[in-house]
């Protein structure tokens, strides 16, 4: 039996593929689950509009993303802390720097700022902030002693 993908499976083929699976696995799991469909002239068909309109929406948030990117490229964030000599007491995070960021009016989500792990030393940092699969911007970041 013939069906459309509606999202990727491993092993079996991505978004849009027309593949070849047995009937049981058709009916019994791929269409239940809404992870297919039947191919056929009327459903190819709706699926090429839906990936056309979907394919629209993405493009624009691919464009938003580019933009708050430039304006990211241009924005650096103070974070002060308490600390020694060089160690701080307790560790920047990736909320820490949100924050910061929302301080210099730039909404971004914190699960959206990339670090490897917690920031606990004073310093000039350069964090990715990843705003789009295809869109990352690096960010100044100076931790400072309070």
């Amino acid at each position: 039996m013939k069906v459309i993908l509606k999202e990727a499976i491993q092993k079996l083929g991505s978004v849009g593929e027309v593949v070849d699976v047995k009937t049981g696995y058709a009916r019994n799991f791929l269409i239940p689950q809404g992870k297919a469909l039947i191919a056929n002239k009327q459903n190819l068909k709706l699926f090429e509009d839906s990936n056309r309109v979907e394919t629209k929406k993405l493009e624009k948030e691919k464009q938003s993303a580019e933009e708050i990117a430039k304006k990211l490229a241009h924005v650096s964030c103070t974070i002060v802390m308490q600390a020694n000599e060089e160690q701080l007491y307790g560790a920047v995070t990736n909320a820490d720097i949100a924050k910061s960021l929302e301080q210099e009016g730039m909404q971004i989500d914190k699960k959206d700022i990339i670090l490897e792990e917690p920031i606990k030393a004073l310093g000039v940092y350069h964090v990715v902030v990843k705003l789009h699969p295809e869109v990352k911007q690096q960010v100044k970041v100076w931790v400072v002693k309070k």
